[in-house]
């Protein structure tokens, strides 16, 4: 049976892991809105490098969901590439916008749905699409990636510790090499075999077994996971 928890906003809905996800939780029964950069007919439009983003697609996103949003799902976010060799005003702006797109957006997010929860007294599940790369890092070009990533768990686990007696949830997926389109051009650069020598599983994971992940904790994991991180790396990294 679905749970009750059944309007959910979904960031970065339109492709890869956020795509899979969103039609996880549409054959469970939600009500979704998602965002993406260019809207769709599912999808407020949201370009999340602006500041002003976070609040718009919240307030646009109750609208649409009579006031009530049950779940977030925080799962937008870019993985550019920022060698250290750039000049240092290049470099500085791209961890910026990294840091904004990533990690920024979802935190503004997360603490609006958190009022929202309070004000209504209703408890909630925030799901944290973060990355292995917060535990285990990530290329010499992608240090903002995975410090993004890792603000992400150490958020979650936060959110957890503080607000679990309102009933309010909070928990993260740490995904591997994932094969969607923001990774393509990441793994069309490494050599197949020394990839997939690094994963014990021997391939990557699909999107589809991410989103199972995610539709387990927006619905059926239980209140006493909360703060939990999961992982979904074919053993790649074992904590």
């Amino acid at each position: 049976m679905p749970s009750p928890m059944t309007n959910i906003l979904l960031t970065g809905s339109s492709r890869g892991i956020g795509a899979a996800t969103f039609a996880a939780l549409k054959t469970a029964g939600a009500t979704i809105i998602g965002q993406a950069t260019t809207g769709s007919p599912n999808a407020i439009a949201a370009d999340f490098a602006d500041p002003a983003a976070p609040r718009a697609l919240w307030n646009a996103a109750l609208d649409r969901l009579d006031g009530r949003i049950d779940v977030l799902v925080n799962n937008a976010g870019v993985f550019d590439a920022n060698p250290i060799d750039r000049d240092d005003a290049a470099w500085v702006a791209e961890w910026e916008r990294t840091m904004r797109i990533n990690l920024t957006a979802s935190a503004e997010l997360s603490r609006l749905a958190v009022l929202h929860w309070q004000e209504r007294g209703s408890g909630g599940r925030i799901v944290n699409i973060a990355s292995r790369a917060a535990y285990r890092g990530d290329s010499p070009e992608h240090w903002h990636y995975a410090a993004s990533k890792a603000g992400m768990v150490a958020m979650t686990k936060s959110i957890a510790r503080g607000y679990a007696a309102e009933g309010i949830l909070a928990f993260a997926v740490c995904p591997g090499f994932t094969m969607t389109g923001m990774a393509e051009q990441y793994l069309a650069r490494r050599e197949d075999d020394k990839l997939l020598a690094d994963i014990p599983l021997g391939r990557v994971a699909q999107p589809e077994e991410v989103a199972a992940i995610a539709r387990f904790l927006a619905f059926d994991a239980p209140p006493s996971m909360t703060g939990a991180v999961l992982d979904v790396n074919g053993a790649s990294y074992v904590r």
